[in-house]
């Protein structure tokens, strides 16, 4: 008879993870459908193939999450766009498995609990944080306390 195997705790999760601050500043942008539809028309207003981005659509706005350098090529053509500049991006190198329950809800508590804000992201297989630049030092500290590595 096969015993499953016993899933490690989100803090054992944690403390296996190493955290990867982009050098990159991002760009968050709260864009109209007809304004995301106009900038798709135009292959010189498209994030950079090699960069990291993100896209998101649901029925009241499409949000694009940029490098701060696309967003400077671009920001002509979005000028009714809501923009909130200036985050880094975190990533928490751990693969992690879809049946994971309170990883994100362990790293968020332990930022709350220093009063940094965040927007939470994830890839298929991680993790992502936007921390404001003024609080990543502050975040790299008390995460630090509970994770392999900073780098």
């Amino acid at each position: 008879m096969d015993h499953p195997i016993p899933s490690k705790s989100v803090l054992d999760l944690l403390r296996e993870t190493r955290i990867e601050v982009a050098p990159a500043t991002y760009v968050l942008l709260g864009l109209s459908h007809q304004d995301w539809t106009r900038l798709l028309e135009n292959p010189e207003l498209n994030p950079r193939a090699d960069a990291p981005f993100m896209i998101f659509r649901d029925q009241r706005e499409v949000t694009l999450l940029l490098e701060e350098d696309d967003w400077l090529r671009i920001h002509h053509a979005a000028r009714d766009a809501s923009v909130e500049r200036g985050f880094r991006m975190l990533t928490f190198d751990l693969e992690l498995r879809w049946n994971v329950v309170g990883y994100l809800a362990r790293v968020t508590e332990i930022l709350a609990t220093a009063q940094i804000p965040v927007g939470a992201l994830s890839s298929f297989s991680r993790d992502h944080l936007l921390i404001k630049q003024e609080d990543l030092g502050n975040a790299l500290r008390v995460l630090g306390e509970h994770v392999s590595e900073l780098c």
